[in-house]
């Protein structure tokens, strides 16, 4: 598949790494162009692209920013039209320990607001960067999940597919507002890592019994 990196912090670099790992052909682009072009030195096979136009021919693109850059990140990279995007952010408070949106809209909905033309699924929010790089088997037989919301199905099976092909464990969490519930639990994973100390080995997972 086609990927294109909106991001070269940590978990944009992450998502850089599994993806070229699983055989996908990824390209990255930001902000900094230095930093997008020492991520693809670091994960050959991986491009460094110029942010203009970097949406053209991706099958999927992973917005991997934060928050408050994500609308511009988007309008900066071209037509988004009918494009999968993966929105992996959190409205958090300059101090990581609140969201500042929730309720009655979420992140992701605010994003599909600013780029109408694209299709948005909200997955990997509740994932740290130092779990995506290492990898989603945690021994004992488990498996990180990852939790996938869309109105779109075209946009839900592509992150479906792409999650799966790096190793995660995914979960259909229905509809685009779910990601009111998502982003809460992205905050309560950070909480526990950084407020409570747990660190950044962590994530939640959906257990089903047999």
């Amino acid at each position: 598949m086609k990927v294109t990196v909106i991001g070269a912090g940590n978990m944009g670099s992450a998502f850089v790494k599994q993806l070229v790992r699983a055989g996908h052909q990824v390209s990255v682009t930001a902000r900094d162009a230095a930093k997008a072009a020492q991520v693809a030195a670091n994960n050959p096979g991986a491009q460094a692209v110029a942010t203009a136009g970097s949406a053209a021919g991706a099958d999927a693109i992973v917005l991997a920013t934060a928050y408050a850059d994500a609308a511009g990140a988007l309008a900066a990279v071209g037509d988004l039209q009918g494009k999968v995007v993966i929105d992996i952010t959190n409205p958090l408070t300059a101090d990581y320990m609140g969201l500042t949106l929730g309720h009655s809209t979420s992140a992701a909905e605010e994003i599909a607001k600013a780029a109408p033309g694209a299709e948005i699924v909200k997955g990997f929010n509740t994932v740290f960067a130092q779990v995506l790089a290492e990898g989603a088997d945690f021994g004992h037989g488990q498996k990180v999940s990852v939790f996938v919301a869309s109105d779109s199905t075209r946009a839900k099976q592509t992150a479906t597919a792409l999650a799966d092909s790096i190793g995660f464990d995914v979960v259909d969490a229905g509809g685009l507002k779910n990601a009111r519930y998502l982003e809460p639990l992205g905050g309560l994973n950070i909480y526990f890592g950084y407020g409570a100390g747990q660190g950044t080995s962590i994530a939640p997972s959906w257990i089903r019994k047999a």
